[in-house]
């Protein structure tokens, strides 16, 4: 059975979707390879080009969100006083240290 162009084609949505997967997994490998990275010519290629993803990823997640298809959900009162209690926490656990 041979497959097609016509039999895997993906919607603007799903596309887009695969793009923003892929520059997040991309930032992902790329701060890897930069805390890794014994050189200063290696870590400052590394770094070039992570800021190249970072900004292809924000492109396409403003791309997505003016196509309505990225809404973030604001986070609740309660949520963001329950983070900031925990960072508050361990602070605290850490200047005791």
């Amino acid at each position: 059975m041979r497959i097609t162009k016509m039999d895997c084609c993906l919607n603007e949505k799903d596309t887009l979707q695969d793009l923003l997967e892929s520059e997040k997994q991309l930032m992902a490998l790329y701060t890897t390879v930069l805390y890794e990275s014994g050189t200063n010519a290696v870590r400052k290629n590394v770094s070039t080009n992570l800021l190249g993803v970072a900004e292809n990823q924000f492109n396409l997640f403003t791309q997505m969100q003016s196509r309505g298809y990225y809404e973030p959900q604001p986070a609740k009162k309660a949520m963001i006083d329950e983070a900031n209690a925990t960072f508050k926490k361990q602070k605290k656990e850490l200047k005791a240290n």
